[in-house]
């Protein structure tokens, strides 16, 4: 059994930089997957999930049964390991529910530390149209429960749309149109449907995590409906460009009208391009068990290695595709990374 500190100390990061004199000069103990790396100069690490038919994990496939592919070139794979991680997450709540929903999610929301383990640290944050970050990074889960008791979503009755109407709403200004006539910028935000910036938020909670142990894995744990607003300050494209810069991944769970069609909607696409998982909870049990059950498939992933190959190493991009030999499986993982382009 490799000890998981020391395995998590090999995996930095999806594009991890490391030269050839550093490999050597660390020295790692023989059972440590760095004593099987030699002399490279770039090695990309990819967490993968694997499920069977059902949605269970699958923890027995082999070295020999993957197949790794960068930019369609099959790679050969350097590092495998099996170990499971300490997480560092941020939980994300969506504070524009209908009032049905926030109430559900209210409910349920203290067994999400219950997910947790001595070794993960947890943060918390909420959105509408801004983010607002509830709490720090603690590691004690004592701290997160109270955190997490003391939250009150959907704090006023939310109306028709979904968004919190209160005396003194946090509005983004800055992100609507200029408009003429008796509607000014804060009110067409507020009538605007959906009323809420998934983007920011999302893009805020990565800002959050991009500095946190490279050993741990890195999530963002989202509960919405998924309903995203037109004036986000940050685009898609951007904020996965930070997510996979960071090595984060997305770990959402729908709920209300995002419940109904949870593959199509943001948080299905920011699960897909980071490597992360999407969930559907229609009732207070789905969520429960869905809290234990984000937190159990973070943590226990496989992580692959390789040094690229064949590979134009000028680009800034790289596409990743993970294959397993055996059949009837659905692998998880990043769509892609970002390297630094070369000259």
């Amino acid at each position: 059994m490799i000890c998981p500190r020391k395995t998590l100390a090999v995996v930095l990061s999806l594009s991890l930089v490391a030269s050839a004199a550093a490999l050597q000069q660390a020295a790692p103990p023989q059972d440590d997957p760095r004593a099987r790396i030699r002399a490279t100069v770039e090695l990309v690490v990819v967490p993968v999930t694997v499920k069977d038919a059902q949605g269970r994990l699958v923890g027995d496939i082999r070295l020999d049964e993957f197949r790794i592919f960068e930019d369609g070139v099959e790679q050969k794979v350097a590092l495998f390991s099996v170990e499971p991680f300490p997480l560092s997450a941020v939980v994300l709540f969506d504070d524009g529910l209908k009032l049905k929903t926030a109430e559900q999610v209210q409910s349920t929301m203290r067994t999400i530390a219950g997910g947790f383990g001595a070794l993960d640290e947890v943060a918390i944050g909420r959105f509408d149209i801004l983010f607002e970050q509830v709490s720090d990074f603690t590691a004690d889960p004592d701290k997160v429960f109270d955190q997490l008791k003391r939250i009150e979503l959907a704090r006023s009755f939310p109306g028709q749309a979904g968004g919190p109407m209160t005396a003194n709403p946090r509005v983004n200004t800055a992100q609507a149109p200029d408009l003429q006539g008796t509607r000014n910028r804060a009110t067409q935000v507020l009538s605007d449907t959906p009323n809420k910036n998934i983007d920011d938020a999302i893009y805020a909670a990565g800002q959050m995590l991009r500095a946190r142990p490279r050993e741990h894995r890195k999530i963002i744990f989202l509960i919405s409906d998924g309903q995203n607003s037109r004036y986000n300050t940050n685009s898609f494209a951007d904020t996965v460009r930070l997510l996979l810069t960071a090595d984060i991944s997305v770990y959402a769970i729908n709920v209300g009208e995002g419940a109904l069609s949870p593959l199509n909607n943001v948080l299905a696409k920011y699960a897909r391009a980071t490597g992360g998982d999407v969930f559907s909870a229609h009732t207070r049990a789905d969520l429960e068990r869905l809290y234990s059950l984000v937190t159990e498939e973070a943590r226990n992933q496989y992580t692959l290695g390789y040094v690229p190959q064949d590979t134009d190493r000028r680009a800034e991009y790289h596409t990743i595709e993970v294959r397993v030999k055996r059949g009837g499986l659905l692998l998880l993982a990043r769509e892609g990374y970002y390297a630094i382009p070369r000259p």
